[in-house]
């Protein structure tokens, strides 16, 4: 028996040493594929356009002629038609960016920090045939193996070609922006009617394929598990949309019901571009707000650093007076908010990471507003801490239309940590139902009544600095244009990250990237500058659900949450068993002959094989630009008219606004723009496309999206980089802190380059492949983190008295900045 109960122990032994073994010869495997990977990507990163182009065509026509030899079965034609539109797609986009690249330097900041949209289009395109030269060298190399999964690498190719062949038309767009615009202008201005053309065409192109497997292939790989899970959720709260209660309902069936698109990219991608062209701005407030719902929003605090001080602080709408900057003596009224609901209460979240003096007064007790558990303090109260000599007046972005200082608290807590100041953030009222300028007077309103009761925030109010993200940068701009409107204190400088300076519907390199971006599309971004604007009217649909309020929706669908959850469980199950019925009635089919079984076809190939022309079945893709703007001029006329808001400074003329590069450089990009233009003519190119191409459309229908900007856009404190000199030349010290693969980027740029043609104290750092919003995503990798903390050291800058050393730069993602102007102490 001891014998036997010996060998039993030897065989198990050896069991688990080989599955051990087993185990390393899988990890050792993908660590060489890894290995190999990165490899290959820093191989094509040294590569010049050139040489990347020639490697790639040279791998395809080798794969080509391989394929060719391999008989007439359905896959190696599939993959024979692929390596064959990729050499096709690859020699046609080189010289456009190679075109592209050589003018790209006259629209930098400086020669310093090189960035603009065109380098991020061409930046894109090169991520893109970097991938496909990876793919065709993994093919290359392991097309003879057993082990070689065909359908899966097919999948692959067939994806990258469709977004090859996209880049290639937004290439000739960016072209087209070079020849049509101005020198030294980024958007496309001037004439009105040529912007509208533009971009009813631009809209109309497929972006389904850059949503499915090829979703986030320009940013960072260690973003892309993030931007795919939110990219099925999105799918999946949109199909239930209208259909559920929203909040934690609506959430719990997309649990179940993003299954299939987790496991289906084409089907996911085809989803989101439906979603984001045709579902309205009350989706996406819908959507964005899901992290506001009291459970999301507690796992992200308890990843978050721990704070003595987060209230929230409800102002009343009283009039106070504030000194005027010139002439302490003298003081001027600051009213309430009063547009389009009256005067009403401002919200503001105050966060420090140690209770100070002020923060715990009767004063400033007497304006808390309850949260319920969140806000009850079961510790004992420490000591207080003196006063800071700093203050950081925060103003969150989401578009205008979503999103509140909760939202934002995780990394704002660790702000506060960092800096060693208060930090107060201002909830504005959000559009649709408040759109502009009641954010405005809100924050303009939150701000004043900072820096008259800074002792109460526990803050001396010595060094004020106004830091927003997206939407709230834009509102940091606009604030302190409207604080030296009326004469009081302006903030001591501006962090913005990645803010958006211009809010007219006007095409620009870098906004050619929303054609792909997940977080940004361009429809999305319309909307939310149409609710802005006031365009977009409220839905009353919901008024019983709006009328409950957030915490009311959350216990509300908590009360139903067992209820969708069995509801999504046998959505989840019957969407299986059509898959499965569907393949077992393919399956039962009788066969007349034997021929091959064809694989699935996927979204990609489906979009290659759609007829272009006249006589295709789709009529969006038959349409060219002309035959839109003749359709859009008949709707036009039945367009309401918007009237502008009650800010005293109407829209600035058209003279008085400066673009242009510095009159150093106005002539080299004048001869430069003129030869563009001139080997264009010797073309006889009259359209965007050479002949031959055609770039694929989409097969959703027209896109809803308001394409006509109102009048009110073109207000300087709606968009700033429309703002008169005079104006700007009143702001504090900026600090940008954009993104390269942003589609706002041309926004941050053409705002530096205008502060600095005025002399106007300015920084720029660009972070490299991370996308728009990256501060809340600051605690998901590396990158983030690199790039909020460089956030958190342009901040430092600003609450850095004068004369004191500045903290060593930060190193990581940014691309290097151009040298600060010494800055400038406004009056106190």
């Amino acid at each position: 028996m001891e014998s036997l109960r010996g060998t039993g122990n030897i065989g198990a032994t050896g069991a688990q040493a080989l599955k051990r073994a087993k185990e390393g010869t899988g990890i050792r495997s993908r660590r060489r594929w890894r290995k190999g990977k990165a490899k290959a990507s820093r191989l094509t990163h040294g590569m010049d356009l050139r040489t990347m182009t020639q490697s790639l065509v040279t791998l395809a026509e080798d794969n080509i002629a391989f394929f060719s030899s391999q008989g007439p079965g359905e896959t190696a034609r599939r993959l024979l038609g692929v390596f064959a539109g990729v050499r096709e797609q690859a020699l046609g986009l080189e010289p456009t960016l190679g075109r592209l690249l050589g003018m790209a330097h006259l629209f930098d900041l400086d020669s310093e920090t090189p960035a603009n949209g065109y380098r991020s289009l061409v930046h894109t395109a090169r991520c893109c045939l970097a991938h496909l030269l990876h793919k065709s060298r993994y093919v290359a190399s392991n097309r003879r193996s057993i082990f070689f999964r065909s359908g899966h690498n097919l999948a692959e190719l067939e994806a990258y070609l469709a977004a090859l062949t996209q880049l290639r038309a937004l290439a000739y767009y960016a072209q087209r922006l070079l020849i049509t615009s101005q020198p030294g202008r980024l958007f496309l201005e001037g004439d009105e009617g040529l912007t509208a053309d533009f971009l009813r065409e631009y809209v109309t192109l497929h972006k389904g394929c850059f949503y499915g497997r090829c979703l986030g292939f320009q940013f960072t790989p260690t973003i892309r598990p993030f931007l795919q899970t939110i990219s099925i959720g999105l799918v999946s709260f949109g199909e239930h949309y209208k259909r559920n209660e929203t909040g934690l309902s609506v959430t719990a069936s997309s649990l179940f019901t993003g299954g299939r698109f987790a496991i289906d990219p084409e089907l996911r991608g085809a989803e989101f571009e439906r979603i984001t062209q045709n579902l309205d701005v009350h989706f996406w407030k819908a959507f964005w707000n899901i992290t506001e719902i009291e459970v999301l929003s507690s796992l992200a605090n308890m990843a978050s650093a721990t704070v003595r001080v987060s209230r929230l602080l409800s102002l009343p709408p009283e009039t106070f007076e504030m000194p005027l900057a010139t002439d302490p003596k003298l003081t001027v009224t600051i009213s309430p908010p009063l547009a389009h609901t009256g005067p009403g209460p401002v919200l503001v979240r105050l966060i420090s990471y140690d209770l100070r003096e002020g923060q715990d007064s009767e004063e400033l007790n007497s304006l808390v507003k309850s949260e319920g558990p969140r806000s009850l303090e079961l510790r004992p109260r420490p000591q207080q801490a003196p006063r800071s000599r700093s203050l950081v007046v925060h103003i969150h972005g989401g578009g205008f239309v979503a999103q509140t200082s909760k939202s934002h608290e995780p990394y704002l807590k660790s702000w506060a940590q960092e800096l060693g100041a208060p930090i107060l953030s201002i909830d504005y009222s959000l559009a649709p139902e408040a759109p502009f300028p009641r954010a405005l007077e809100e924050c303009f309103y939150a701000y004043c009544w900072a820096v008259k009761h800074c002792a109460l925030l526990g803050s001396t109010g010595e060094r004020i600095c106004l830091a927003g993200d997206s939407a709230g940068g834009n509102l940091c701009f606009t604030v302190s244009l409207r604080a030296a409107a009326y004469g009081v204190r302006v903030p001591d400088g501006i962090m913005a990250a990645y803010p958006a300076t211009m809010l007219q519907s006007s095409a620009s390199p870098s906004r050619l990237l929303s054609l792909m971006d997940p977080l940004l599309p361009l429809s999305v971004l319309s909307k939310c500058v149409s609710a802005y604007a006031g365009a977009e009217t409220e839905d009353h649909s919901d008024s019983d659900q709006k009328a409950l309020g957030m915490m009311g929706l959350v216990r509300r669908d908590t009360a139903l949450l067992l209820r969708d959850l069995r509801m999504g469980a046998s959505s989840w199950l019957n969407s299986f068993l059509e898959l499965s019925g569907r393949k077992s009635h393919k399956t039962s089919v009788p066969i007349a002959e034997p021929v091959p079984v064809p694989m699935r076809r996927s979204v990609s190939e489906a979009a290659l094989a759609q007829p272009e022309g006249p006589l295709g079945g789709d009529p969006v893709k038959s349409l060219t630009m002309q035959d839109l703007s003749l359709r859009s001029s008949s709707e036009a006329s039945d367009t309401p008219k918007l009237s502008l808001s009650g800010e005293t400074l109407g829209p600035s003329k058209p003279s008085d606004v400066n673009f242009l590069l510095g009159p150093e450089d106005v002539p080299e990009a004048a001869v430069a723009m003129d030869e563009v233009r001139t080997q264009d003519h010797c073309r006889g190119t009259s359209t965007a496309f050479p002949e031959g191409f055609h770039p694929r459309r989409s097969s959703q229908g027209a896109t809803r999206m308001p394409l006509d900007s109102s009048p009110i856009v073109k207000n300087p404190f709606m968009s700033p980089l429309l703002a008169p000199d005079y104006m700007l030349q009143s702001l504090p010290p900026v600090h940008i802190v954009a993104c390269a693969l942003d589609p706002m980027l041309d926004d941050s740029v053409m705002f530096a380059r205008r502060l600095r043609s005025l002399g106007q104290p300015v920084t720029l750092r660009v972070v490299e492949d991370l996308p728009h919003g990256f501060l809340s995503l600051a605690a998901l990798c590396r990158e983030t983190r690199e790039a909020a903390a460089l956030c958190v050291e342009r901040i430092r800058l600003v609450l850095t008295p004068p004369g004191t050393s500045a903290p060593a730069p930060h190193g990581g993602l940014e691309r290097q900045t151009a040298p600060a102007t010494p800055p400038r102490t406004p009056p106190a």
